[in-house]
């Protein structure tokens, strides 16, 4: 697929989609290249040293004045990414760091980078601060970072070249306003800043948008892929936590020009075939993007206006799913939206989240269970969603004054027959806080319903013999009856996957 045809099948956008070579590790760096531009890619990050472009190569002049011709006949625009992980100590992964004692390797090849960077006209070389070396102090290793930082990016404007600090997750700078915060003490200069959307998921206090903004006009270098919130580990789209069609939107709405390049260190092995899946996923994510800017500004008036006068949450409350829309938040692995909820579900519990941080703990719990109770079953199974996102995060918006208001609505959801509030009623609020008997009766009553138990949060951890004994009758039952048995009981007894043949 060719860079236009890509354009016209993501429609208007500012900034390129990459592709980043640390992901074709296998291939030559000019096979990587051709593979890159042949899915329509028109950026790529490329990654210094091994196994592509050595950086202390004796000709190496000659070799990026070649490389820079094919990146132009290919039409890739491109950053210099400096994560390689063993080329300066084969025995430790990227040692020495900016924040070591001894960084005079790292140092080396940061100008080398920065040179290299001019060669070829990137856009940035994008970088990392380093692990807290063994006996260092945080105050000694912000003092070094901030020392070799201030030359390196007075080196790079020499150079025409920018400089742009990543966040890592378990990094002396680990989240956007650390960079920042090295950026203050620096004094400033031209120091920009990367940011992996699947870093954010891990440890941004306010998400994928929220470090996106932050980093604002500083923004010069982003990092795509998905995460779990739980670690540090790089997957394919669709495989952890990380929202990509609201990065794409956060990126459009600020106006973003750079390169945004999938990062997939891990996945050599499959890298042909991820190249050509990410930008499925990609294109998918940003036909989606005009819909979610208009969600992004209708929640933005809603909390603005719930910050005036919290009472008109109990207007606008109603109103999520015809601003927000309605359709499930995984299409392909949950159409109905009852396992991972709908857009409108998601809205819902963004403006509980800001409800939380503008009541008292009383006023906000005869909030929420006005809206439970005045509600129709979508504002409903909102409510029930907060409170397993706070139960989730456990920052302080559950509080212990929420817990019997929550315990109140849940056994109110478990005895309706409606199966998306069951579901959402059996999510992490209630793994955490539901009694055992009134538990097992909630997954059993999933188990009758035909709702897949995924929708139980922490089904392994509570699940004891007494519920495998119920579930066990339940599916002798059903057997005798001659109607078949849900095919994930086996998960409560061991059922065998045929237990609808009668074995039990």
């Amino acid at each position: 697929m060719s860079n236009d045809q890509t354009a016209r099948t993501a429609g208007t956008r500012r900034f390129h989609l990459g592709y980043g070579t640390n992901g074709l590790a296998d291939h030559p760096l000019d096979t990587a290249l051709q593979l890159v531009a042949e899915q329509g890619y028109s950026a790529v990050a490329l990654t210094i040293g091994h196994p592509h472009l050595d950086p202390w190569n004796a000709d190496l002049p000659t070799e990026l004045e070649r490389l820079r011709d094919h990146l132009d006949r290919l039409g890739l625009a491109v950053v210099i990414e400096t994560g390689v992980r063993f080329l300066l100590d084969p025995r430790c992964k990227h040692h020495p760091a900016l924040v070591h004692a001894d960084a005079d390797r790292r140092m080396d090849f940061m100008h080398r980078s920065i040179e290299i960077a001019s060669a070829l006209g990137a856009r940035c070389v994008s970088f990392f601060s380093g692990v807290l070396g063994e006996g260092d102090s945080e105050e000694d290793a912000w003092q070094r970072l901030e020392e070799r930082v201030r030359v390196l990016v007075q080196a790079a404007a020499r150079s025409g070249v920018v400089l742009a600090i990543e966040p890592e997750p378990g990094m002396v700078v680990e989240t956007v306003r650390d960079a920042l915060r090295l950026r203050e003490r620096i004094g400033g200069g031209d120091l920009r800043i990367t940011v992996d959307i699947g870093h954010c998921v891990v440890v941004e206090p306010d998400g994928i948008r929220g470090a996106l903004l932050e980093a604002g006009d500083l923004l010069a270098n982003v990092q795509l892929d998905d995460m779990p919130h739980t670690h540090h580990e790089h997957l394919p789209f669709g495989e952890g936590d990380a929202d990509l069609t609201l990065a794409l939107a956060t990126l459009d709405e600020m106006g973003f020009d750079g390169i945004a390049a999938v990062e997939l260190p891990r996945h050599s092995h499959d890298g042909p075939a991820l190249v050509a899946a990410s930008m499925l996923a990609l294109q998918d994510a940003w036909q989606q993007v005009p819909a979610r800017r208009r969600r992004l500004r209708w929640m933005a008036d809603a909390i603005g206006e719930v910050s005036q006068d919290p009472e008109s949450v109990h207007r606008i409350f109603p109103g999520a799913g015809r601003f927000a829309g309605r359709c499930p938040l995984d299409p392909s692995g949950d159409p109905t939206g009852i396992l991972r909820g709908t857009e409108d579900d998601a809205a819902r519990v963004h403006l509980l989240d800001h409800l939380a941080s503008v009541l008292d703990p009383i006023r906000h719990a005869e909030t929420l269970r006005t809206l439970y109770l005045r509600g129709d079953s979508s504002e409903r199974r909102g409510v029930l969603r907060w409170f397993n996102a706070s139960t989730e995060r456990g920052d302080g918006g559950l509080t212990a004054d929420l817990v019997p208001t929550g315990l109140e609505l849940a056994t109110d959801a478990l005895r309706t027959n409606d199966r998306g509030l069951v579901a959402a009623a059996a999510g992490a609020f209630a793994r955490d806080h539901l009694d055992q008997h009134d538990w097992r009766h909630a997954v059993l009553k999933l188990v009758f319903m035909d709702i897949d138990l995924t929708a139980v949060a922490g089904l392994e951890l509570r699940t004891d013999a007494e519920l495998a004994r119920m579930a066990r009758d339940f599916a002798r039952e059903r057997t005798a009856a001659g109607r078949p048995v849900p095919p994930d009981i086996h998960r409560l007894i061991r059922v065998p996957a045929d237990a609808s043949s009668g074995r039990t």
